[in-house]
């Protein structure tokens, strides 16, 4: 079968066409779409389960070779922690996020892995993991859609942003769009291409429009922007040929995922110590709360697991002028309570999609602790990312040399009034539509996959 495959930063979904139609294939239970997460009750367990996902026995005995002293790490892993053969030890998607919530402190938890590909001055170890990772996760997905199916899936299209980095993008791109590649061979695809998500997300809307148009789509994904400028319509719907009608594009990682950073750092944080006071009546210092929100980057929660931090934070205590506020961040670090933090940051902020105010529980942490937030206020502290969203869709109109005749958004976070309204300030009185905001990449995907493996 064939398939086209939204590996997305904060959720992914496959979609296939049947009797003519796109469907997304049932995924978790009903749900079309699992969040982009992992949970193992060891790191290197996650090596191991790629191994034995593995079909081919000449392919298993060539990953064995390459890992083979993450392997010996499994192995000795399963026999400290009395973990047997049978036992479950790796969880995807929401049952990924409970396991984690109950057990911060004993497995490793991976969330938006995509997000890191293209990362610079990644070490050959780390390359090597996230190509697990993403392995693991792209084994479970396909064995997932091929048992709703009843049927194997052999060919897929692959979404990929227009830059996974903003630094370097030529060498980011190369490096990111190579771990998927390698994994999605290794997960049993036997032919892979890929498309850029925005430009899917259009071939999902074309099918609708009853006249041509030029269309600025708009994806926001959960770590990635990306704009295209798209002639489409009636007249171009049975073109094979489509690079003239492409007349721009644009990407950066800027996306939800930094939406839910600067919430959770300028919301959260100070319920930790952030913006408090010395004794000395010095200004506490930040980058340490930054660390331990930014879940997105690998180095700053490298830094905020480190000794070093847990130095600093213990002589932060000793000299603050409220010292219970850093014992309470303390505790968030010890108890890996970061990224349930994060977490609570993106419920804030789909929630105030819909309502004016929104107060966040945070009761895991501490009976009784929470904050309330105002839609004024989420648009005050992500400002910083929003403006880049912004500055990414003007440069795609400047660069097609024309003003579309409308804005289709598309993406997670594409919905929020806010980003409606600096859209609407910045760009014009533009008519702006609404895709399916988690489906249309997924679905455009799938178009693209028919029309180039039929």
């Amino acid at each position: 079968m064939i398939c086209g495959f939204d590996y997305g930063t904060s959720n992914c979904a496959l979609g296939i066409v049947q009797d003519s139609a796109v469907r997304l294939v049932a995924l978790e239970g009903e749900h079309t779409f699992l969040p982009s997460t992992l949970y193992a009750l060891d790191r290197d367990l996650i090596t191991e389960a790629v191994g034995r996902g593995l079909q081919d026995i000449h392919s298993r005995q060539a990953f064995a070779d390459l890992r083979k002293n993450v392997l010996a790490r499994a192995k000795r892993a399963r026999y400290e922690e009395d973990i047997a053969d049978e036992d479950q030890t790796l969880f995807f998607g929401r049952a990924a996020f409970e396991e984690y919530f109950q057990w911060p402190e004993e497995g490793y938890f991976v969330k938006s892995p995509k997000s890191f590909l293209g990362g610079t001055g990644l070490r050959d170890q780390h390359i090597h993991f996230f190509e697990d990772v993403v392995t693991v996760m792209m084994q479970n997905i396909k064995q997932r859609a091929e048992q709703s199916l009843g049927a194997e899936i052999t060919h897929t299209v692959i979404g990929r942003p227009v830059n996974f980095q903003g630094l370097d993008a030529e060498a980011s791109n190369r490096q990111a769009l190579e771990i998927l590649t390698t994994a999605g061979k290794r997960a049993g695809f036997k032919e892979i291409e890929f498309l850029y998500e925005p430009i899917a997300a259009g071939l999902d809307f074309e099918v609708k429009l009853s006249e041509n148009k030029t269309v600025l789509v708009v994806d926001i994904g959960g770590g990635t922007t990306d704009c295209a400028m798209v002639r489409m319509g009636p007249d171009y719907l049975d073109k094979e040929d489509r690079r003239n009608d492409f007349l721009a594009h644009t990407g950066e990682r800027v996306g939800g995922n930094d939406l839910d950073i600067q919430i959770a750092g300028k919301h959260f944080m100070p319920l930790f110590g952030m913006g408090s006071l010395l004794k000395t009546g010095l200004p506490m210092p930040t980058q340490l709360y930054w660390n331990a929100v930014t879940t997105n980057d690998v180095s700053a929660i490298a830094t905020f697991n480190s000794m070093e931090t847990l130095n600093q934070m213990a002589q932060l205590r000793l000299d603050a002028a409220e010292p219970k506020l850093i014992e309470r961040f303390i505790r968030l670090r010890e108890e890996k309570h970061n990224y349930h933090l994060v977490r609570n940051a993106e419920e804030a902020k789909i929630a105030l999609s819909d309502v004016e105010h929104y107060t966040a529980a945070l009761e895991y942490i501490e009976s009784g602790l929470n904050t309330s937030i105002h839609r004024e206020e989420l648009a005050h502290s992500i400002f910083s990312p929003l403006e880049k969203m912004i500055q990414l869709m003007t440069s795609a109109i400047e660069q097609a040399g024309e003003k579309p005749d409308l804005i289709y958004m598309t993406g997670g976070s594409a919905k929020s009034p806010v980003i409606r309204d600096a859209i609407q300030r910045h760009i014009g009185d533009i008519p702006v539509l609404d895709g399916d905001h988690f489906g249309s990449v997924a679905a455009g995907l799938t178009v693209w996959s028919e029309r180039i493996f039929r």
